[in-house]
């Protein structure tokens, strides 16, 4: 693999405490990592955390887990993908909607005298893990897109059935409209692998949206027992694309990985 060349995994919503009953999906997704490794790059496409214990929501167990449990077993889960790549890896945490409600200026949730208190980079316990990683924010648009030639990962924001596609569209002209392009994300739990985005049946879009799906939930927690999750799935999405040339035509490769 060339200097220009990179070598990227992506995984998301791990949605911490909840991956502990997932064991068998995190030896997959290690054994993957052990695999494919070399690797330029490893993207957690956000939703690290759950953030029940930030949640507005009531919590009925009084056994429940608190914020400080999300941050020691999101910071255990991050190590351990670090542990199986490469020393020159770059890791990279593209925050998610469950990850930002927990810095979100909103006073049912965490209130302003506290927020500070909260940021997951300055617990003296596993900030030294967190900020290894570099952190995008959770914003709709390119300053919350992490670009790598023609691969654009992002973590999401509708959850509609074409959300993949519509989103797709939306960012590849957030990051410049360049053709050809993969757009990938999480978001919806809806594993997709790369599918070249259509206006129609028979108009095909140069761009392509891929969707990583979850790495949790063996249990459906009860905030979405009103909603569908029959097409749930976990995946870790592996590409490789060239940094020049790559505006020419297609030039990127990918596999989307079954965790489940």
């Amino acid at each position: 693999m060339g200097a220009d060349q990179v070598r990227v995994a992506a995984i998301s919503c791990s949605h911490v405490p909840h991956q502990s009953s997932c064991i068998h999906t995190l030896l997959q997704l290690l054994a993957v990592l052990d695999t494919e490794d070399p690797l330029t790059h490893f993207v957690h496409l956000g939703d690290l955390f759950d953030a029940e214990a930030a949640s507005v929501h009531d919590r009925d167990d009084p056994s429940h887990h608190t914020l400080l449990d999300e941050y020691h077993e999101g910071a255990t889960l991050l190590r351990s993908i670090r542990d199986v790549l490469n020393p020159n890896c770059q890791f990279t945490w593209m925050l998610g909607n469950h990850d930002a409600n927990i810095k979100q200026r909103n006073p049912k949730r965490i209130p302003k005298e506290l927020r500070a208190l909260a940021d997951w980079n300055h617990v003296p316990e596993v900030s030294d893990e967190f900020r290894k990683w570099r952190q995008y924010p959770y914003r709709n648009g390119q300053d919350g897109c992490m670009e790598l030639g023609p691969l654009v990962y992002y973590h999401g924001y509708s959850a509609a059935t074409n959300s993949d596609e519509l989103e797709g569209i939306q960012m590849a002209m957030a990051c410049g409209g360049h053709p050809w392009r993969l757009m990938v994300r999480g978001h919806t739990h809806r594993p997709l692998p790369p599918t070249q985005i259509q206006r129609t049946r028979r108009v095909l879009l140069p761009w392509y949206a891929a969707n990583v799906g979850h790495t949790a939930f063996d249990v459906v927690p009860g905030y979405m027992e009103r909603r569908s999750t029959a097409l749930w799935g976990r995946g870790c999405l592996l590409a490789e694309a060239p940094l020049k040339g790559w505006r020419k035509g297609k030039s990127w490769q990918a596999k989307l990985y079954d965790l489940d």
